[in-house]
């Protein structure tokens, strides 16, 4: 089995969940994504739990305090969430495609010699995708989700009035991490502690492609592809 790996990175808003759900349909990969796995660790904790990493205790109640903010979690606290949940899939033969993670330096050192070790250097793939600050702020403030399948529903003057996912009909929401001040936090973490992971990408000799953000979803689809080499008509 030819194991594969990609991993997006990108601002709030780049378009990162929705390619990621793209390539895991097309290329049958596993939709690794952090940001779920934090929600649903935060919905299922009991009052007073904690994660301990190194001797260190990480609280729950002060992860989502920090998660709400649009603070970055404590890497130790996501790097576990994320190590437990690569192991599990490469178990059971998973090929992964990854947005949100690693977002630290700490994660990135701590995920990226796992992620070699079961998928093998040559098979992991980054792609950077670019977005303006503006952009960003633009987007994420008008974003909604679906409640049930999370499916992002891009803003547009057919969309802008809907109240329920054309796809599954469920009620559409909004993250409080997308309002505008929390965004101003979130890319100034983006910028402090996620860009900083592409020179150590280099580093660890990782292939990294950079595309341009501020296109429609299908234009950077296929840019994506075209980086990687696939062509539009391919499947896994």
């Amino acid at each position: 089995m030819q194991r594969k790996v990609i991993i997006l990175i990108g601002p709030p808003g780049s378009g990162k969940g929705t390619q990621a759900q793209l390539l895991s349909e097309k290329l049958n990969l596993f939709y690794l994504e952090t940001s779920r796995i934090i929600e649903q660790k935060f919905k299922e904790a009991k009052e007073g739990e904690y994660i301990e990493v190194d001797g260190e205790k990480f609280y729950i109640s002060k992860e989502k305090e920090l998660f709400e903010k649009g603070i970055l979690c404590s890497p130790p606290f996501v790097t576990y969430l994320i190590k437990e949940k690569i192991k599990k899939l490469f178990e059971e033969d998973k090929n992964l495609v990854m947005a949100g993670s690693p977002r630290t330096l700490y994660e990135g050192k701590s995920i990226i010699p796992l992620l070699k070790e079961l998928y093998g250097t040559e098979n992991i793939k980054v792609i950077l995708i670019n977005l303006s600050d503006e952009e960003s702020i633009f987007r994420n403030s008008h974003r909604r989700l679906c409640s049930l399948m999370r499916h992002p529903i891009l803003y547009n003057e057919e969309t802008k009035n809907l109240t329920k996912c054309p796809l599954d009909g469920s009620k559409l929401i909004v993250r409080v991490l997308d309002n505008v001040e929390v965004m101003k936090v979130r890319i100034k973490e983006y910028k402090e502690r996620t860009l900083p992971l592409i020179n150590y990408f280099r580093e660890e000799n990782l292939e990294i492609k950079e595309v341009e953000g501020k296109q429609t979803p299908a234009e950077l689809h296929f840019d994506i592809l075209k980086t990687l080499g696939i062509s539009s008509n391919d499947s896994n």
